[in-house]
């Protein structure tokens, strides 16, 4: 059976972020993607132009076409835009019992605006508790706990701890969005915390960086791999991606990773 991962996420224009940057990375990790699209956004590397929701009946309806057909071994959730889809994936999603990599996209690169906050409630209401993984970066982990923005390794694990309590099975807090020369990510489980380090890489090219690490995670537990296991793997593989990613030259904004660095390229 190969390993299917269904990613629930809106559509980059540009193709860097959300759905497209999902199915790269799934293909990219040896697994097979497939998709359902909550919004259609005009964008490109440096602006979000233009956004329109997909209803709700559309989007349970491509939740359950996928789940009636495809045997699928991970979800990944990105983009959501509104409460009323945020309760409408939780409902259709009701079926399925594997595991849930719930990415609470909130803002894009650009600086737009993704995530109103009375959906933000609703995410917390509805999905953290079905979440297998939460990976917030620190902006986003702040703004789930109406918090201030984590600034160091003590910090960020006191957060993860707050967000396991708050119903995630476990939480990885991204540390892109630090300062210094090694950026941390931390996986924060009931029983540990483990830390993911790598040195910052010196590029603007990092569009669709929390959407591609939350899809490799994705695949790595389609794969198989435990939770940890995944994190490593995904870790691993960004960084090369980002690493890779000025040599794509695409756009004049923040371009995207090379999500086939370890193909071509």
């Amino acid at each position: 059976m190969t390993p299917t991962v269904l990613t629930i996420a809106g559509s980059d224009s540009g193709g860097g972020a959300g759905i497209q940057a999902d199915l790269k990375t799934f293909s990219a990790l040896g697994t097979y993607g497939a998709s359902v699209i909550t919004a259609v956004t005009a964008q490109n590397t440096t602006a979000v132009s233009a956004v329109h929701p997909i209803p709700c009946e559309l989007i349970a309806a491509q939740i359950a076409a996928v789940l009636a057909d495809i045997e699928v071994h991970a979800v990944k959730i990105g983009m959501l835009g509104s409460p009323e889809v945020v309760a409408c994936v939780a409902g259709a999603l009701a079926p399925y019992a594997g595991p849930v990599v719930l990415d609470p996209v909130m803002v894009a690169k650009s600086g737009d605006a993704l995530l109103p906050d009375d959906a933000v409630s609703a995410l917390v209401r509805h999905l953290l508790p079905r979440a297998t993984l939460l990976t917030p970066n620190l902006p986003e982990a702040a703004r789930l706990l109406d918090a201030c923005a984590a600034t160091d390794d003590g910090q960020m694990q006191d957060q993860g701890r707050r967000l396991l309590q708050m119903g995630a099975g476990a939480v990885l807090m991204k540390g892109g969005h630090g300062t210094g020369e090694t950026c941390t990510d931390w996986l924060i489980t009931a029983s540990r915390a483990k830390a993911f380090r790598a040195r910052r890489i010196a590029t603007t090219n990092t569009h669709g960086t929390g959407c591609s690490l939350s899809s490799a995670i994705a695949a790595g537990l389609a794969r198989g791999l435990t939770l940890p296991g995944a994190v490593e793997r995904a870790h691993g593989w960004l960084q090369g991606a980002i690493r890779a990613a000025d040599g794509l030259r695409v756009g004049r904004g923040h371009g995207p990773v090379h999500h086939f660095h370890e193909v071509w390229g």
